[in-house]
């Protein structure tokens, strides 16, 4: 690998930023797969390796984790009044508005049209398909993935 490549990647590790993102997300998937497994909520090894890496919705809410944690750690780097706090900010409030209101409404609505269209199947014997139901999250899951993060990001931009 070229010198200067390694170079950019060594410094990409080792910014508070990236490792507090990174920490965020990992940490989050990790709290949630672990509260799933307690609630004896998990089937198979694919669902846990699903809920793991890839799965949305639940406690704490990843994305809120990870927004809140790069908009604090750009804080701390960069200072309260810098235009890449500020922008950090828009857009972790636009991802946060998303995983608490529209993903969830969208979830829900999903939820209604597979119950009415198994209804209209069954009464009119043909086959229904269902639509993805997008998993959203409650109000208490986006604060504590925005307090998960927030600590999170402090932690990378001090110690």
């Amino acid at each position: 690998m070229d010198q200067k490549v390694m170079q950019q990647v060594q410094t990409l590790i080792h910014n508070p930023i990236f490792l507090a993102a990174v920490s965020s997300w990992i940490i989050s998937q990790f709290i949630k797969t672990l509260i799933t497994l307690l609630t004896n909520e998990v089937r198979s090894a694919k669902e846990l390796i699903e809920l793991l890496f890839w799965k949305t919705g639940g406690m704490p809410s990843s994305h809120s984790a990870l927004v809140s944690s790069v908009s604090t750690a750009i804080g701390f780097k960069c200072g309260a009044g810098s235009d890449l706090f500020i922008f950090s900010c828009c857009f972790a409030l636009v991802v946060i508005r998303d995983a608490v209101g529209v993903r969830r409404s969208s979830g829900q609505q999903a939820r209604a049209l597979n119950e009415l269209g198994t209804k209209v199947a069954t009464r009119f014997r043909y086959q229904f398909k269902p639509v993805k139901e997008i998993q959203g999250h409650r109000p208490m899951e986006v604060l504590a993935g925005i307090l998960l993060g927030f600590f999170i990001g402090v932690a990378f931009s001090v110690l």
